[in-house]
Parts: C-alpha cells; sequence; structure tokens
C-alpha cells in the first residue's frame, strides 16, 4: 500500500487530500473522506468563528478521524477563524488567498498542523522557514483560483526548494496523475475536481452533470485583468465576464463585482446561465459519481499498480 512521510505525519490511512473547496467542502464532504482514509477538509470561506465551530461540530459527530479547515485569508473574519481553529483543537488547517505568516506560529504553538496552499517556489520557501509542517503546490490546471506556474514544472521546483513535504495539487484525478506527482517528489496529492461528483458531496445535481460531461477544453480562466484568476467550466457567465473584462470602459471594480454571489449560484441553485462552476481542467476524467471511499481506492490502487510496473522499466 502506499504510504509516506505525510500518513504518519497526519495519522491518515492514504496520501489523498480533499481540497478546500468554497461551498463544495463542507462537513458531509470533509467527514467522508477522513472517514474513507484521507484528509477531508472543511472551507472556513467567509464564515465567520462561529459558524465555523457548528461545522466541526457537525463533522465530529460523523467521523473521529484526522480532519483539516481551510482558511480564505481574505476574508474578514480570519482574525476569529483562526482563534476558534486553536480552541477546537483542529489538527490541520491548510490556507488560501493570501499569507498565512501573521497566524502560523500561533497556530504551531498550539499544535496544529499549518500547510498552506502555495503557487510559487518563492512562498513554499518563505512558509517553510516561518514553520509550516508541508505545503500543498498547486499549479494552474486547477480549478478555483490559480497561479502562473503549471503543476509539472511547480512540483520538482518546490520540493527541491524546501525541506517539508510537498503535496502536489492541479490536474490529479487518477492513479496516474497520484502517481506522476509522487515521481516528480511529492508526498501526497490533492483533489478537487474529482471529489465534486463525490457521493457525500452537496453540490447542485446540474454541477455534478456538467462536471461528468466536461471534456478537456471545458474550461476557461477569468480575472486576470483584476488579479484574481479563476478557472471554471465555460458558461454564459465566463462567456459575459470575458466580455466585461475585455471592455475599455469597466473599471476593475466592476469586474469584481461583476463575480460577486456566482459560485453560490451554482452550487446551491445549479444556475447555469450565472453560475460560476468552478472545476480543473482534469474535468475530461471524471466519468462517473462514486463515494469517497471508492475513489480513494480506486486512485490508491491505479497508483500502486503504475509504479510498480514502471520500476519493472529499469530491470
Amino acid at each position: 500500500m502506499i504510504k509516506s512521510k505525510i500518513c504518519d505525519l497526519l495519522g491518515i490511512r492514504y496520501p489523498v487530500f480533499q481540497g478546500g473547496m468554497a461551498w463544495v467542502a463542507d462537513a458531509d464532504l470533509a467527514a467522508a473522506v477522513s472517514e474513507a482514509g484521507g484528509l477531508g477538509i472543511i472551507a472556513g470561506m467567509n464564515m465567520n468563528g462561529e459558524q465555523l465551530r457548528a461545522e466541526i461540530k457537525k463533522l465530529r459527530k460523523k467521523t473521529d478521524k484526522p480532519f483539516g479547515v481551510n482558511v480564505m485569508l481574505m476574508s474578514p473574519y480570519t482574525p476569529e477563524v483562526a482563534e476558534v481553529i486553536i480552541e477546537e483543537k483542529v489538527p490541520v488547517v491548510t490556507t488560501g488567498a493570501g499569507n498565512p505568516l501573521a497566524y502560523i506560529k500561533k497556530w504551531v504553538d498550539a499544535g496544529v498542523k499549518v500547510i498552506p496552499v502555495v503557487a510559487s517556489v518563492a512562498l513554499a520557501k518563505l512558509v517553510a522557514k516561518r514553520g509550516a509542517t508541508a505545503v500543498v503546490a498547486e499549479g494552474g490546471e486547477s480549478g478555483g483560483h490559480i497561479g502562473e506556474a503549471h503543476t509539472m514544472p511547480l512540483i520538482p521546483q518546490v520540493v527541491d526548494a524546501v525541506d517539508i513535504p510537498v503535496i502536489a495539487a492541479g490536474g490529479i484525478a487518477d492513479g496516474r496523475g497520484m502517481a506522476a506527482a509522487f515521481m516528480l517528489g511529492a508526498e501526497a496529492v490533492q483533489m478537487g475536481t474529482r471529489f465534486l461528483v463525490a457521493k457525500e458531496c452537496n453540490v447542485h445535481q446540474v454541477y455534478k452533470e456538467k462536471v461528468l460531461k466536461a471534456n478537456d477544453t471545458a474550461t476557461a480562466v477569468n480575472g486576470r485583468r483584476v488579479g484574481h484568476p479563476a478557472r471554471a467550466l465555460k458558461n454564459p457567465f465566463t462567456r459575459a465576464f470575458t466580455e466585461r473584462e475585455n471592455a475599455a470602459d469597466a473599471t476593475d471594480e466592476e469586474i469584481m463585482a461583476f463575480g460577486t454571489g456566482a459560485l453560490r449560484k451554482a452550487v446551491k441553485d445549479g444556475d447555469w446561465e450565472n453560475g460560476s462552476f468552478l472545476c480543473g481542467q482534469v474535468a475530461g476524467l471524471v466519468d462517473r459519481e462514486q463515494t469517497c471511499k471508492e475513489m480513494i481506492e480506486e486512485i490508491v490502487s491505479q497508483a500502486e499498480t503504475i509504479l510498480r510496473g514502471a520500476a519493472s522499466r529499469c530491470e
């Protein structure tokens, strides 16, 4: 069975993280992933402290396995969320949408394992120096907010730059992706798009159906003009967003406002016309709904077979 430093470090069976997707990664999905042997992660998004506390308690009623919380650092509630994480003794924190340096020491001193999501070698080195337990290096193939570097070149460069474990993310949805990540030096993988169609995932059924029907060219990136690029399935919303971005008379404030609330419309309402269906380029490999347990065990089994086969080629 595939095992890595991350498994021992976090007390999980399989080196598989579930991405902290806003509006998607709730207690139900995170608990199912953790119960299946991976690391389930609750998305803190714009929750206040008490809302997050309630979600943590809900998860703990479903599983006693390790789990994490993803903190969106640009949220105005981050300071109170940071305290709730300590009070609730959350085992693992991942961070995104900002720089976590103001919180790392406080969390580490409280026994929390801090694993920032990074999109560059520079940020990986910075958080490692400040005490991060590991980093998630996320390539631009992923869904949601992305950086410029792609997974294949990013992972080995981050692995070479830091002396802490690296989790690979972006464009990984099956055992082939997991095997490739390990060959690049990663200790685990993080997946988001694959878990969108998990039976325990509470996104609207329209969202799941659109992911299942997607192909290799089904996504587009909006938001580069305002410095917040995000990858989503192509739909009327992304086309309208592109038009606004390309309009000479549109201000950055107008463009940012145009996208407000669009993710919720996709996740909760299944609104294909006006919703932002965040999704990675790997959607074309996602072809059926499964339980989280089925997904994780299938992916790990595939990766084991591939890695054994790779070794035999050197004989």
